[in-house]
């Protein structure tokens, strides 16, 4: 029972920590991610907390807190994508990919082609168009509607031809 309690009083520490995100207010909704956390720690508290980590230009703290969220739940895909992110963001493409590659394989992860995605602007970036077509294809297999992915097929198919 307390369990339970504690669980639920952190889930709405969370709720309340993503408002303050989407608001913007950036430095409450960190401080109610850390109490959530305290109280209950989750995979999903840690990546969030992560992500307005990046919201921040903070991109290791947000590494850090995806790394505790893969300890507390190692199926979870966000957080190997984020970290992928992030490192996108500090120049490091190749240091990038292993984390991206595995958000691809997560268990649990409803979201998995934004990893295909990324890794086919990595790779795009880094001027490999046959690699980064082939993500942005499989992207488009994971959800055929991704407008981002659409655009950038398009895009790769006609300067390659």
């Amino acid at each position: 029972m307390a369990e339970e309690s504690a669980r639920e009083r952190a889930q709405k520490l969370f709720q309340q920590a993503y408002q303050y995100q989407a608001e913007g207010e950036l430095d409450r909704a960190v401080a109610l991610y850390k109490e959530s956390i305290a109280i209950f720690p989750t995979a999903e508290a840690y990546t969030f907390l992560g992500w307005t980590y990046s919201f921040m230009d903070r991109y290791d703290e947000a590494i850090a807190e995806c790394r505790h969220a893969i300890e507390v739940d190692p199926d979870f895909g966000n957080p190997y994508n984020d970290i992928g992110s992030y490192l996108i963001q500090k120049g490091q493409l190749d240091e990038a990919i292993p984390w991206l590659e595995k958000a691809t394989r997560a268990q649990r992860y409803e979201a998995r082609a934004f990893p295909y995605v990324n890794l086919g602007r990595l790779y795009e970036a880094k001027r490999q168009y046959r690699q980064a077509l082939q993500n942005y294809k499989r992207a488009l297999g994971e959800q055929p509607d991704y407008a981002v992915a659409l655009q950038a097929v398009g895009r790769l198919q006609a300067m390659m031809n």
